[in-house]
């Protein structure tokens, strides 16, 4: 019941209002189901005063509308109280679940940006150990059923109030009577409060397969390619279906739960009725009057009680996915990136690394590596798989801090800059294919609606693409297809190549932007960045001899440190791509 607690503090307005509201809907329930008692007295044509009236609380009744001036009410003008407090408990009953609708619709934005905003505040090292899945669990499964968990709460303050404005009428009415049905239903329900623990320990399963299989399917399907080509896709079948047969159960046991709850409590709602009307006659010597109006308060509160098992065992199921997106919430916040510096970067002579050292937990990567990457200059960094180039890229983005040494941007440490400022001022390209399925023009803007079309073609112009694009059926409009599927490899990574030039960057980096693409489609690529020399500063992470003969330096890197080797001769030396 924590999660009602938490949502009550995270909007105390909005739940203060739903509370007012249905209480006042209780209230006015409960004071027009006394009506009925005088109502079903004198439909019965009972005679004595006790009787017509329907027992002390009938008489009080009488009393009530006598002060009114209606000293002698009809039968007709009774029913039409309690039928006209019903009508209104139901009008201020929607008035409240409509703003309760609001509020579950308010809280899954609000948990959504919560962790949106957790995430992208967060260091890159955070997202390095995060399953794709569990991220994209927790932002669509997770919030979803966050949010029904106060829906669920919701309905059960509901179901509660309205219980208690039945359960005091039946009260004022026949307390001894009320209280011995309320202690005999009490001993029966309670045991089922055990298929609620069951529907709770059902929902934290199927939160944690949630997270597992859509990590599982995300990694299955960035790997369908080679996996078919291998002819390996049944393992990653199998592993698939054992999670969804273990998911089958946990939904099989919510289930049943409910449904086993549900079914005991109708058989116990008969049953506790059948002795209310044996009991009121032969134990407490009740009119039929107040048996009648008896069995329908106790009825309407064995289904209030019923309602609000029900409604607690929806919350047991949903509240783990809550805690759940709070904890990743959490999580995130923990590794809050520090962005401490504030000086405006200004980028005119060179990007300077001084004795920078840095390891990943205990491996060390870079040891006292000094470079220089002057600016309007195209430098290429070469070297075996974990060498460190892209350690390099990253220090140079500030994703990642050196443990010793120092970053100079200028004269200024990078340290000291405004990190957020300093990477607008930068284009990255990166290995993966980042294509969206969308159309060239948002590929390159990225949404980003300070851009225009003319923005977007000088970028495609400068990046080589311009003729392709053109030749497209909608031009910059037509789709490039799921990741790019509809272009060839030299053609994606031109249009990746425009979305970093799009917003005039002083800095344009390729991490292994070319380690896909064939001879001949590099060397294009690689004439088009040696024409944008001086216009801006290139570094390149690569393989590829094309792009190694392009640069103006060349560094080799080689046990943490960094080799500046003659252009043209690193060319014919570098390994060919793999």
């Amino acid at each position: 019941m924590r999660v009602i607690v938490s949502y009550a503090r995270a909007y105390p307005w909005q739940s203060l209002i739903v509370l007012v509201a249905l209480v006042v809907a209780g209230t006015v329930e409960g004071a027009s189901m006394t009506a009925l008692i005088p109502a079903v007295g004198a439909w019965l044509e009972l005679e004595g005063g006790a009787d017509a009236a329907g027992g002390p609380l009938g008489r009080l009744v009488l009393s009530f509308f006598d002060r009114l001036g209606l000293s002698q009410p009809s039968m007709g003008l009774l029913l039409s109280v309690a039928v006209g407090g019903m009508a209104a408990r139901s009008l201020i009953v929607l008035v409240a679940k409509r703003r309760v609708g609001y509020t579950v619709a308010h809280v899954a934005t609000d948990l959504r940006l919560a962790l949106l905003r957790a995430l992208l505040k967060a260091r890159w090292e955070y997202f390095l150990r995060q399953p794709v899945g569990k991220l994209a669990n927790a932002m669509a499964t997770e919030v979803d059923r966050s949010s029904k968990a106060y829906l669920h709460g919701a309905n059960l303050v509901a179901s509660g109030v309205q219980l208690i404005a039945y359960t005091t009428v039946a009260l004022l009415m026949q307390w001894q009577a009320t209280l011995t049905y309320v202690v005999v239903a009490g001993a029966i329900i309670v045991p089922l409060h055990r298929f609620v623990r069951v529907a709770g320990r059902a929902g934290r399963r199927i939160t944690k397969l949630n997270t597992s299989m859509l990590s599982s399917m995300t990694d299955s399907l960035q790997s369908v390619k080679p996996l078919k080509a291998m002819a390996r896709q049944d393992l990653a079948g199998a592993v698939l279906g054992d999670q969804a047969r273990a998911m089958n159960k946990a939904l099989r046991r919510e289930v049943t739960s409910k449904e086993a709850m549900k079914a005991t409590q109708e058989l116990t709602q008969i049953g506790v009725l059948l002795g209310v009307a044996w009991a009121g006659k032969q134990v407490f010597a009740m009119s039929a009057a107040e048996i009648l109006v008896m069995l329908i308060l106790l009825a309407r509160m064995l289904n209030g009680i019923g309602k609000v098992q029900a409604a607690w065992q929806d919350v047991a199921v949903c509240e783990s996915a809550y805690w759940s997106l709070r904890s990743t919430i959490a999580d995130a916040e923990r590794h809050v990136e520090e962005l401490a510096g504030r000086i405006p970067p200004h980028f005119e002579r060179e990007i300077r690394f001084d004795r920078v050292h840095f390891r990943y937990d205990e491996r060390p990567v870079l040891s006292g590596l000094s470079l220089i990457l002057p600016a309007g200059s195209f430098t290429t960094l070469v070297g075996h798989s974990g060498a460190g180039k892209t350690t390099i890229v990253d220090l140079i983005t500030a994703l990642v801090r050196p443990q010793k040494g120092r970053i100079w941007i200028d004269d200024q440490a990078l340290d000291d800059l405004d990190v957020v400022a300093w990477r607008h001022s930068i284009g990255y390209v990166p290995q993966e294919n980042l294509l969206l399925h969308d159309s060239v023009l948002g590929n390159v803007t990225l949404g980003d609606p300070d851009l225009t079309p003319a923005d977007v073609e000088r970028a495609l112009r400068a990046a080589g693409a311009w003729e392709f694009v053109r030749a497209l059926p909608d031009g910059m409009a037509s789709s490039v297809g799921e990741r790019g599927s509809a272009l060839s490899g030299g053609q994606r990574q031109r249009i990746l190549v425009a979305r970093a030039l799009v917003h005039r960057p002083r800095l344009l980096i390729l991490d292994e932007a070319t380690s896909a693409l064939d001879p001949t489609t590099a060397a294009a690529l690689a004439e088009t960045l040696h024409r944008l020399r001086g216009e801006v500063t290139i570094l390149a992470v690569t393989h590829q001899t094309e792009l190694v003969g392009a640069a103006d330096r060349v560094y080799r890197l080689e046990k943490g440190q960094a080799i500046e080797i003659e252009a043209e001769a690193s060319a014919g030396a570098a390994p060919a791509p793999t």
